[in-house]
């Protein structure tokens, strides 16, 4: 072939590599690591691209069987009653996770507040709840009132919590669930995302045989799930599967970068109409409710959403196998089953910890200059860095990374709108950790 009939790909290939080295001062050594490593997950990406179509599709019929119109983007002011906008978006909502009813607020300000409104909601007095999959995350134990005092935690309203670790290969404790359960159990819940646990996340199907299980000993027993990092991974949802209440977070997986606020609660018309009294108040509910002009934010992000959460997956990934090839133990490993976007990496020290998350920073599109240091984080147990050049500040979605500040310093990886920006995370990071001698390269 002459240099006439050259390869378009290889020449751009070529400019590609010499962008990244440029510009952003990546040892090509770490980019020829990268994609070989790209080349090895091609498989399981085809494989991701195949849930992403199946979901892409069941939210674009959710939009037209509630017949979705412009008007519905309009503002409205003051209580936000009659607005026909906030109407259709939780109609979708509950068309996408096939469930009786939702509640898509952006008064819900994360998404440790909508699992806590739907705790609140339907717990009383003298109920007891079941955590069965380990302890929760960090931020919800202060809402249950495993640590602190006087903030109006379960604990002091009455609630008693007990929790059921998982089995020691990641699995529900079924035999130890049932010895949990008494005639006070009202709710038994799962935390789908590993939270800061080296854990694979908790699947559809375990999720599935849970519920199952839960509402063979008591139909009546509530089952809640933590959906937070884990909508769209699969063509199912905990919903589909037996759940009768979830909530997750807007800025997470399903408002697709461009929700700017919010939270969601799907499942049981009766059990959202008690989380909406606690959201408001008895009497109003789901009734009032201002959307601040945000609702086309929040469905157009919807309907982005299982592109852009395949693409963080596949980010995920790579992320795992990158670093499982510099001989990080990673969790989970490629080949696992993925039922959230996060990616942990045991990196063996802070200056570690730290270095990856600096590298991650300044991957970012915005405030890449920033340097992120470890500090005392509200709601965390311990020290925390945090890397989030966002959009969106504390979205998810986005490339971030993120760990406490304890042995054996895990980092966790998730996010990035689009897979090229969370591989860019990932070489980056690498990158900094080379350049200051935490790995070797040939």
């Amino acid at each position: 072939m002459t240099k006439k009939e050259e390869n378009p790909s290889g020449k751009i290939t070529r400019e590609l590599e010499a962008l990244l080295a440029g510009e952003f001062g990546i040892d090509r050594r770490i980019i020829e690591l990268v994609r070989a490593a790209e080349e090895r997950a091609g498989a399981d990406f085809t494989a991701l691209d195949e849930i992403k179509k199946y979901n892409q599709y069941k939210v674009t019929a959710a939009f037209q069987k509630n017949r979705v119109s412009d008007t519905h983007f309009a503002w409205n002011t003051g209580y936000g009653y009659d607005d026909s906008g906030r109407e259709i978006t939780e109609k979708v909502y509950a068309d996408v996770f096939h469930t009786e009813a939702a509640l898509v607020r952006t008064q819900i300000v994360n998404g440790t507040h909508a699992l806590a409104v739907t705790l609140q909601g339907i717990l009383r007095p003298g109920d007891e709840m079941i955590y069965c999959t380990g302890g929760p995350y960090d931020t919800l134990e202060e809402v249950i009132g495993i640590r602190g005092s006087g903030m109006g935690s379960l604990k002091e309203f009455g609630i008693t919590y007990k929790q059921v670790d998982l089995l020691p290969d990641g699995s529900i404790d079924l035999e130890g669930v049932r010895g949990a359960i008494t005639e006070k159990t009202r709710m038994c819940c799962v935390q789908r995302a590993t939270g800061y646990a080296w854990r694979k996340a908790v699947t559809i199907s375990q999720i599935r045989e849970w519920a199952d299980f839960v509402h063979s000993i008591d139909p009546e027993i509530v089952c809640m799930a933590d959906n937070c990092y884990g909508e769209f991974l699969d063509i199912l949802e905990p919903t589909d599967v037996g759940v009768d209440i979830m909530a997750g977070s807007l800025i997470k997986n399903p408002g697709g970068g461009l929700a700017l606020s919010g939270g969601y609660v799907v499942g049981k018309a009766e059990l959202r109409d008690q989380v909406a009294y606690r959201l408001t108040c008895p009497g109003i509910g789901d009734e009032c409710g201002l959307t601040f002009g945000q609702t086309r934010a929040i469905l157009q992000g919807l309907f982005m959403a299982p592109s852009v959460t395949i693409g963080a997956l596949k980010g995920a990934l790579l992320c795992g196998e990158v670093y499982g090839g510099l001989g990080f133990p990673v969790c989970p490993e490629r080949g696992d089953t993925r039922s959230d976007i996060i990616q942990s990496v045991s990196l063996g020290s802070e200056e570690a910890l730290v270095a990856f998350c600096q590298g991650i920073q300044a991957a970012a599109p915005v405030d890449s200059f920033v340097s992120p240091e470890p500090w005392e984080m509200p709601g965390y147990e311990d020290r925390v860095v945090m890397a989030a050049g966002a959009f969106v500040q504390g979205s998810s979605i986005e490339l971030s990374a993120d760990g406490p500040v304890r042995e054996p310093y895990i980092v966790y990886f998730q996010g990035g709108l689009t897979y090229e920006h969370s591989k860019l995370g990932v070489m980056m990071s690498a990158d900094m950790l080379l350049k200051r001698n935490l790995i070797e390269l040939p």
